[in-house]
């Protein structure tokens, strides 16, 4: 217990403490003995000498026992930069000169208490600002730093940084005795306590910087995170007295200043030098005895091989916080410690085990929560290597080793959660990229790692989802940040990037966040420190792990938990999703990655940017697939990347080195380089792609062209009409073209191809290609082409055998589209269509096997006899077709127009003459002359029903021999007959001697057709007169015989009446 007391008071009632060890007295030793023995048994342990200051604090130091006070001065001015000669120290109540020993300050132990004056600035008096008392100071910690979860996070931590790799926290609901304490004040803390766990030894420096509320050990040593810093004083969230069990002491901490004696903030006990009192003390330390393995022989043996704290609960209300604990509160921290559990050992490299649990107050334990980190077995030594050479860059770093490299280690991990409440044990696995800067990097982040004590440092860790995961917690993944914890949740935390990043960060005095560089902390040294390390360091973390991750894609594709590209390509950030203070890293790491082969193409090799065309192409479209395919097997490297690669690309690739993507300009360049030998559908397929930018000048010369009849041409921009493709529409279909199918455009085309097709077909100037829309003028260049082609001849009926295959002649419909046509766009005109055999000779059937077709001539030779209106005469309808006429019995309704009439004509005169017309005279009068009587005689009625005529058609009708001559031929019974040219028409009044011969033919008028027709001709009639006076110059030139002349005088002499009636008339 000596060795315990501090020499602080201004005297020690010696008396008191004898009697308060009655062993002593009883041994028969004095008081001078017992100090005797305590200074023999002391000489060559260090002394600690603990300085008071108001300014300066609260300040440890460890000297030998022969040091002198001014050594103290010396250490004092080596840290506080105060100079000896301003230095007064004092000692219960004495200055102290500079020649006396510390040991002969020394009592009962080797802790002294000394308090230190200085000068003010003329020399005389106190002067100096003051530190609130240690309450306050704890209190305003209490009040910046965060209750909850964040608790746990901070002792890991300083298990962490002790070097730790197993934490337990428990929840102790045990009563321990009152009976044997230090004071009865200590009763109220032997109830319910929170302890924490782990498997480290308390350092002296550990031990004297938990002493040291203000100022944390990793000033000191940047490996050191948070030993014992502002974030362990939050335990006071919890306790009033938190203790500390490790190595061979045991230590209390009361910021009160109330248990252990005025302005005493603790007590310190030894296990082998304090045994005695320990083992009189027994309740005061029991709760140290029955957990995490420290027993009865732990005390015993003096040592206990780990470090573990407790925290009795605040029952009540105190100077130093009002917040109260119970059990449900401690679960509660329990509870907001598990909400990210399964992230707190993600960048620890000591700590692989941490637990929860509680003990009832029969002493029953159970196990609450666990989180373990583990490797698998083919990669156990994976991690530890890495953070070995983690370790010695950290300290090679430290040492001011240049390197103007970053060290880079990457290590698999999977981290474990039990929970009470659910069955199964949740795994996780990460891939962890750790890196330490190199010294000469950036010379302003080595300034200010000095300045601060901090080490380059930053983690980085994507999460490994199976193939089940790997749309759903990957998927929904948000990146946070770490300062080797995780920061706590909230906004803050969030970085926006798909990985969690950790680093060696300066953070808020609560340690909730890190400082950035906002308007009132812009020249915080701290928030420029995070600048630096997130423009400098992590861009290379973050490209290593996306390297790495690459890397292990290829060679463990058999791992438990196998990557992906699209895995990989998550790991990249969005820009538009990460937070502004994460921004700076996006150029520079975007910059790194796409100097390496980080482009996944679709023949599954990991590939450079500059190698591959990028597809943006909707997977939804038929053609995609095709296209990618072609580009891929004729030799170039495709990728489909999601919208944060192609955003990366972007942002990073210079205007002068434009980024590939698969455009239909590369498409038509590889087809014209290469072509296309692939099947039609492809070929289609290529066409609707190479088509969708609308620059139809570049078809030229690409065999894509779908024809109609299944084959594809090149485009072309010919303007030749043997070159010309037609494009068909509903108003002109393709059956309108039967045989031309070389000729016209696949039908069976996409409506957007057709679209982009007859674009390409419009003329803008000159045509850019060889396709055609279909106008009238072009419809009837191919109509006339199709009959051409099925009726080469000139004949003007033709043999049509509708549909048959073996004649490729067209079918019923077929005509009938094409007078629809010519109704709807010849309505004027016809002319176009001339000699084309277009009008049925009979009704259209679908069912018939042979039509004969007429072909449009000019004048026409088609009569139409509709029984419904007049009708040909007897014999007129072979007549007509004998002079090349066509005679229809009806007239097909299909065929209708309000041109017909030109070309089928009625049952008239002028028709029959408009058919004479065509044929040369000569053959027509042949032609008539070999008609039979009846013939003649049915053509003379029906030319005389004439009511009017043109010279030519008069000319026509003279010519013909259709007219009766007087004189009969050899066969009585036969007319003969004759023209009206070079004849005399004897009036049908007139009286000739019968059997008369005439010099000159005298045509028979006694039938009304001949009379009617000479009328209209205009024909000279000879009455009796007139022929007698032909009859006497005949008998003056000797033309009749002798026997003729007697009969022709007689004839006279009986009509003499007759004939000088006519003469006076």
């Amino acid at each position: 217990m000596f060795q315990t007391i501090e020499y602080q008071a201004d005297y020690i009632n010696w008396d008191v403490l004898a009697m308060r060890d009655g062993s002593l007295l009883r041994d028969g030793l004095g008081i001078e003995d017992i100090r005797q023995t305590m200074e023999i048994k002391d000489k060559n342990r260090l002394a600690r000498v603990t300085v008071l200051h108001d300014c300066l604090g609260c300040r440890t130091f460890e000297v030998p026992p022969s040091a002198a006070v001014r050594d103290v001065k010396r250490r004092i001015d080596a840290e506080a930069g105060l100079p000896p000669a301003q230095q007064r120290l004092w000692h219960r109540g004495r200055e102290l000169s500079d020649d006396i020993k510390i040991v002969d300050l020394q009592k009962s132990q080797n802790q002294i208490f000394l308090e230190l004056q200085s000068k003010g600035l003329k020399g005389g008096g106190r002067f100096g600002q003051t530190t609130p008392p240690l309450v306050d100071f704890l209190k305003d910690i209490l009040r910046r730093y965060p209750e909850g979860g964040q608790i746990l996070k901070e002792l890991i931590q300083n298990a962490e940084d002790a070097g730790a790799t197993e934490v337990r926290f428990l929840y102790d609901e045990t009563q321990y005795g009152t009976e044997t304490l230090w004071s009865k004040d200590m009763a109220q803390y032997q109830g319910p306590a929170f302890y924490a766990y782990n498997d480290a030894i308390f350092t002296p420096e550990d031990w004297h910087g938990i002493q040291e509320i203000a100022r944390s050990r990793k000033k000191d040593d940047p490996l050191k995170v948070g030993r014992f810093g502002i974030g362990f004083n939050s335990v006071y969230h919890i306790t009033d007295v938190p203790s500390i069990f490790s190595g061979d002491q045991i230590g209390m901490l009361d910021p009160h200043q109330t248990l252990f004696g005025p302005h005493e903030s603790g007590q310190c006990w030894n296990l082998k030098e304090d045994s005695k009192e320990i083992n009189e003390l027994t309740d005061q330390f029991a709760p140290f005895i029955g957990v995490f393995g420290s027993t009865k022989e732990t005390f015993k043996n003096g040592n206990f091989p780990g470090t573990f704290f407790r925290f009795p609960l605040r029952l009540q209300p105190s100077q130093l916080s009002s917040n109260v604990y119970d059990k449900q509160k401690v679960l509660e921290l329990f509870e907001s410690f598990r909400a990210d559990a399964d992230t707190v050992l993600l960048f620890l490299k000591s700590v692989q085990d941490v637990s929860l649990h509680v003990r009832e107050a029969d002493g029953t334990e159970r196990l609450v929560f666990r989180v373990t980190a583990s490797e698998n077995k083919a990669l156990k030594h994976e991690r530890p290597n890495s953070i070995k050479i983690l370790g010695t860059a950290i300290n090679q770093y430290c040492k001011g080793v240049p390197s103007n490299s970053i060290t880079c280690v990457t290590y698999h991990v999977n981290i474990v959660v039990e929970d009470e409440s659910v069955k199964d044990a949740q795994k996780t696995s990460w891939l962890v990229c750790n890196c330490v800067g190199g010294r000469g990097m950036c010379t302003e982040l080595d300034c200010l790692a000095d300045e601060l004590k901090f080490v380059p440092t930053i983690g980085i860790a994507m999460s490994l989802a199976t193939n089940e995961e790997e749309n759903g917690a990957v998927a929904d993944f948000s990146g946070r940040a770490f300062c080797f914890l995780p920061l706590p949740p909230g906004e803050e935390s969030k970085t926006g990037l798909p990985v969690h990043v950790s680093g060696f960060f300066g953070l808020t005095d609560n340690r909730r966040s890190i400082k950035w560089r906002e308007l009132d902390q812009w020249r915080d040294p701290a928030a420029l420190w995070n600048d630096l390390l997130v423009v400098n360091i992590v861009p290379k973390a973050y490209t290593t792990l996306i390297l790495e991750a690459i890397k292990r894609m290829e060679t463990e594709k058999n791992s438990d938990f196998p990557l992906s590209p699209e895995r990989i390509y998550r790991l990249w950030p969005d820009e538009n999703k990460i937070r502004v203070p994460w921004k700076p890293i996006v150029v520079p790491l975007f910059k790194d990655l796409l100097q390496h082969t980080v482009i996944y193409s679709v023949s599954n090799q990991w590939i450079n940017v500059e190698q591959v065309h990028f597809s943006e192409m909707d997977e939804r479209l038929e053609y995609t697939q095709s296209v990618l395919n072609y580009l891929q097997n004729s030799g170039k490297q495709i990728a489909k990347v999601p919208a944060n690669i192609a955003s990366a690309v972007h942002l990073t690739t210079s205007a002068a080195k434009a980024v590939k993507k698969v455009t239909p300009a590369v498409v038509r360049q590889v087809l014209r380089k290469s072509g296309h030998s692939g099947s039609a559908e492809e070929k289609l397929h290529l066409l609707e792609f190479v088509l969708s930018d609308g620059v139809y000048s570049e078809l030229i010369g690409l065999e894509l062209l779908p024809l109609q009849n299944g084959n594809f041409i090149p485009f072309s921009s010919s303007v030749s009409e043997q070159d010309v493709v037609y494009i068909t529409s509903e108003e002109y279909p393709r059956s309108l073209f039967p045989g031309l199918e070389g000729r016209l455009l696949s039908d069976d085309l996409k409506p957007e191809v057709l679209a982009a097709l007859k674009e390409a077909a419009k003329s803008r100037g000159r045509p850019c290609t060889q396709l055609q829309l279909l106008n009238p003028e072009r419809f009837a260049r191919l109509i006339k082409e199709v009959m051409n082609s099925v009726w080469p001849g000139r004949d003007v009926v033709v043999q049509w055998y509708p549909g048959l295959e073996e004649k490729k002649h067209p079918s019923v419909s077929w005509l009938k589209m094409v007078w629809k046509n010519l109704y709807i766009h010849f309505s004027d005109d016809l002319s176009v269509f001339d000699e084309m055999p277009l009008i049925p000779k009979t009704l259209l059937e679908e069912n018939q096997t042979l039509v004969e077709l007429v072909r449009f001539r000019n004048p026409s030779p088609i009569i139409l006899e509709d029984e419904s209106e007049t009708q040909l005469p007897e014999y007129l309808a072979d007549i007509i077709q004998k002079i090349g006429g066509v005679v229809l019995k009806k007239l097909d309704i299909s065929v209708q127009h309000p041109l017909i009439k030109k070309y089928v004509h009625p049952p008239l005169p002028s028709a029959v003459l408009q058919i004479m017309e065509k044929m040369s005279l000569q053959k027509l009068c042949n032609q008539v002359a070999s008609f039979p009587p009846t013939h003649k005689d049915a053509l003379r009625a029906f030319l005389a029903s004439l009511t009017d005529a043109n010279e030519k058609e008069k000319r026509i009708i003279q010519e013909l021999l259709i007219f009766k001559k007087i004189e009969k031929s050899s066969d009585e019974s036969v007319p003969v007959f004759t023209g009206l040219k070079g004849s005399k028409v004897l009036h049908h009044t007139a009286k000739i001697p019968p059997g008369l011969r005439f010099s000159v033919p005298i045509i028979d008028s006694s039938d009304e057709a001949t009379i009617r027709l000479a009328n209209l001709l205009k024909i000279e009639q000879l009455k009796s007169t007139d022929c007698l006076k032909f009859v006497i110059e005949d008998i003056r030139s000797d033309f009749y015989s002798y026997d003729e002349i007697a009969q022709i005088m007689q004839w006279v002499l009986e009509n003499l009446t007759f004939l000088k009636m006519r003469i006076q008339m």
